[in-house]
């Protein structure tokens, strides 16, 4: 993944491989972002066995977006993209929200899925748990699948340890 800073924000553009359900698959894309950290277009594209896609997302900054062009109302309210391939992207709320130690924060998102890049609003939250020598700890859940851990984030808000989903290795030089 590499990030640029551009002059209304960030971009951000990486690729994430995996197999899942014995399928292998790659995901690449670039995401923008306001210099609020909210996603304002992600262009997302997908290899699998069953072939090759994309998708383009576009967003107001206030919560409306657009899926390939055509308004997608049930992704009114979210002001992040998530892509089920990356961690990253949950780095943008955790940026966006600066949520306190001790409080909690919704933070609904556009989800893209790896293997089809279908595109659905996906409820989460963020709870500022007492960050540790480790780094910032949150309470990260998504109800829709069951899911919840404790996400620990760097001093730049990015993942270190993402629990059965993610873990940041450094190299040695």
């Amino acid at each position: 993944m590499f990030f640029h800073t551009v002059d209304e924000g960030y971009r951000i553009a990486g690729h994430t491989t995996a197999v899942e359900s014995g399928q292998a698959w790659l995901v690449g894309y670039e995401i923008y972002l306001d210099r609020d950290w909210v996603t304002r277009t992600a262009v997302v594209s997908g290899h699998s066995a069953s072939g090759t896609r994309s998708t383009r997302l576009a967003a107001d900054g206030l919560g409306r977006w657009q899926v390939d062009g055509i308004a997608a109302p049930h992704l009114d309210g979210c002001l992040d993209v998530d892509l089920e391939s990356s961690a990253l992207t949950n780095a943008f709320p955790i940026h966006r929200l600066g949520v306190p130690v001790g409080s909690r924060a919704d933070a609904p998102a556009a989800y893209i899925r790896a293997v089809d890049l279908s595109v659905s609003r996906l409820e989460q939250t963020y709870s500022r748990e007492h960050d540790t020598d480790a780094g910032q700890r949150y309470e990260y859940a998504a109800p829709a699948f069951d899911f919840a851990c404790t996400v620990v984030y760097d001093d730049a808000g990015l993942v270190l340890d993402y629990p059965r989903i993610a873990t940041r290795v450094e190299l040695g030089g």
